[in-house]
């Protein structure tokens, strides 16, 4: 019975390509903008930008940048917990650019359009906020 359905959604109907393939454009534009935010914010803090690219060393080099201690990477490697770091290391991160609280909720939610504030604007690093 649940192959059924499955089954019909394989077959090519036609019109499904494009509707995929512009939701695929729009995914990598979104990537290509927040990799390109990182860069800058790398840059901004003084660290290389080609570290936004690197998987595990743009967490090591955004610890460093917000001064948290390197071992934090293996708190990321716990499932609930990383989320927890995460929100605290963009509090860190906004904390550390002169911004708020209220910044680093707006980066936790809507980082696709806080990101690019952050890295574009004209926040200046203030050096680390964790101390």
């Amino acid at each position: 019975m649940l192959q059924i359905p499955f089954q019909l959604l394989a077959q090519n109907n036609g019109g499904g390509e494009g509707a995929s393939a512009v939701v695929m454009i729009v995914y990598l534009a979104f990537i290509v903008l927040i990799i390109a935010s990182l860069w800058k914010i790398f840059t901004k803090a003084g660290k290389p930008g080609w570290a936004a690219i690197i998987p595990i060393y743009n967490v090591i080099v955004l610890l460093e940048i917000v001064g948290r201690p390197i071992w934090w990477i293996v708190l990321m490697l716990i499932p609930c917990v990383s989320a927890i770091v995460a929100i605290i290391l963009a509090v860190d991160l906004a904390k550390s650019f002169g911004k708020g609280v209220g910044f680093a909720i707006g980066m936790i939610f809507l980082g696709f359009i806080f990101y690019p504030i952050l890295a574009f604007g004209d926040a200046k690093y203030q050096g680390p906020s964790a101390s």
